[in-house]
């Protein structure tokens, strides 16, 4: 018997009774991570508007926080940690670019290259929007034990890896 009783449990009880025949383990797994996703979209958009920015901008700033002083990175680099395409993140350069966030410059190894460096506000921004989506995703583990986060963690990480 379950201690705690969700609508998740309640769907696979219906689906069970209405489909017996089926492993519904799947559906324990994926229906509890896809409620979850949708939670943490409202988390993380209601950190970064706070900060008056995007998902997606928060994306290609922390990419370039993340890359260390003097926070920038080549185009090139930018897809790879964001997942995005050439066309879209010229776009998106250009967009965090006219609100002050970013500024290109020339790529000193690469005559024709650029690189896209934060800027003293782009940073100020991304920081701000960081902490208040930590404090808010603390905030939604906050009931699961420090070693339950982990074996949390590490189970998800199985579950990843064979789409690294």
């Amino acid at each position: 018997m379950r201690d705690e009783v969700d609508e998740v449990d309640e769907l696979i009880d219906a689906w069970a009774r209405e489909r017996a025949d089926l492993d519904l383990a799947p559906v324990a797994v994926f229906s509890r991570i896809s409620r979850l996703a949708r939670r943490l979209d409202k988390v993380r958009s209601d950190a970064f508007t706070a900060y008056d920015i995007e998902t997606w901008e928060f994306d290609v700033l922390a990419a370039l926080r993340r890359a260390g002083s003097p926070y920038e990175l080549s185009p090139g680099r930018l897809l790879r940690q964001t997942l995005v395409t050439s066309g879209t993140m010229t776009n998106r350069v250009d967009r965090l670019a006219a609100r002050g966030l970013v500024e290109r410059h020339p790529d000193p190894d690469d005559r024709r290259g650029v690189l896209v460096r934060l800027t003293a506000e782009g940073k100020d921004a991304v920081d701000g929007a960081f902490t208040a989506l930590l404090t808010a995703e603390q905030e939604l583990l906050a009931d699961l034990p420090a070693s339950a986060q982990q074996d949390l963690a590490d189970l998800l990480r199985r579950l990843l890896a064979p789409f690294s």
